[in-house]
This record gives C-alpha cells, structure tokens and sequence, in this order.
C-alpha cells in the first residue's frame, strides 16, 4: 500500500473522511452480537474466537470483543489506514448477497462527485504505467492479475475480478486502443459493494488494487 508520504492529496482526502466512521466503529460493533457480525461481513469465526477476513490479499485476524485488527501471519497490528478500512467494512456490512453486476465509480453514491480524481489516480494511472501500446499493455495487465489470482470476466478486451473483502469484489478491465482512441483500463465495483463499505473507502480500495496491479506487472 501507499506509504502516508506518498499518497496523492485526493487519496488522502478519501482517507481522512473514513477516519470518523472508523473511530465510532469499535462502539457500535460491540453491540452486534458475533453470530450476527460473521453472518452480515462474510467473515470465519477461527477456533480461537476470533474473526477471520482478508482484505487486498492479506488476512487478518479480529478479537471480537475489543476489535483490535492483527495480522493473521505476524500478529502484528496493521496500519491505521488499514484498520479504518477493516472496521468501517464491519461497521457497515448488511449481509446483502454479492449480484455479480458491475458498475463504475461514478455510478457508486455519490461517487460523480469524485469520479474525475478517481479516474486521474486510478484508471489513468494503471493505463499510463502499464503503458499503452496496444497488446504489450494488455499483456502486462493479464500478467500482472493472474499473478494476484484474479478471475476473468467478460468486459473489455482482458477483465479480471478480484475478491478484495469476504464479500465486496472489484473488477480491472483493460480496453485495447486503435488508430483513434488509446488504450485505457477502468476500475469496476461489484453493485451491490456500496453495502459493505462507503463509497470513499472503495475509492481507497480501487487505488490500492491498482498499485497492486502495477507492481506485479513486470516481468
């Protein structure tokens, strides 16, 4: 993930504005009952009582008493931008069934107020990085999403899903150019995604996506 440092100040914005959802999230889920709580986020009550979720590849392992958020690998705690995802995920989680549909950015609640800086820091950037010369870019992004193990999907000219929380997926798609228009790629979230996390923390999670997607794009 993007280091404070780095994040561009529209990122940043969408980070700042999860940080109060994220801050009355320990309270209110300690009324949820955790029967309750794995049945709305998707998540797996481990033997040892905690909950289990993975978020962008990572596990991670939830006390359901107090909600402190370790790594399921290290034990060590994650960053707090990681832990405003994670609580502000099952803080908002309803339990509605995943639909398979996609829609873009702008087409989320709200989101056609932020979908020119979403399509600048998301979407451009994976088609300028990538590069766009036709079939070299698209082959980069196919290598780049079967090494994150993502599922194709009928869209564009290569389209690729990923399960990115226990039940919030997000779609890359990569559209070959011609001799009049470049190449270009969207970021596509699952319909129903808006009842497991707000629209600003799905921003976040589209930009990450694409970082993860860029690193692995080499050879």
């Amino acid at each position: 993930m993007l280091k404070p440092q780095d994040r561009p100040q529209q990122i940043q914005k969408w980070y700042d504005r999860l940080a109060p959802l994220a801050a009355n999230a320990r309270q209110q889920l300690q009324q949820i009952e955790t029967p309750r709580l794995v049945r709305r986020s998707g998540c797996t009550l481990a033997p040892d009582g905690s909950l289990r979720m993975t978020l962008l590849w990572q596990a991670y392992a939830i006390d359901p008493q107090g909600f402190a958020i370790r790594r399921a690998d290290t034990g060590q705690a994650p960053t707090e931008f990681t832990q405003a995802l994670i609580l502000t995920y099952l803080v908002t989680a309803d339990g509605t069934p995943p639909s398979g549909g996609w829609i873009a950015y702008r087409d989320l609640p709200d989101g056609m107020f932020y979908a020119q800086a979403f399509r600048g820091y998301a979407e451009n950037r994976l088609t300028r990085e990538l590069g766009d010369e036709g079939l070299d870019g698209r082959e980069r992004f196919c290598r780049a999403a079967q090494r994150l193990g993502g599922r194709p999907i009928d869209i564009g000219d290569a389209g690729y899903a990923f399960q990115l929380l226990p039940r919030a997926s997000l779609a890359a798609v990569y559209w070959l150019g011609d001799e009049d228009f470049p190449s270009r790629a969207s970021v596509l979230f699952e319909d129903t995604a808006p009842h497991y996390l707000s629209t600003d923390g799905l921003a976040v999670l589209g930009s990450h996506m694409v970082n993860a997607l860029l690193d692995n794009a080499g050879e």
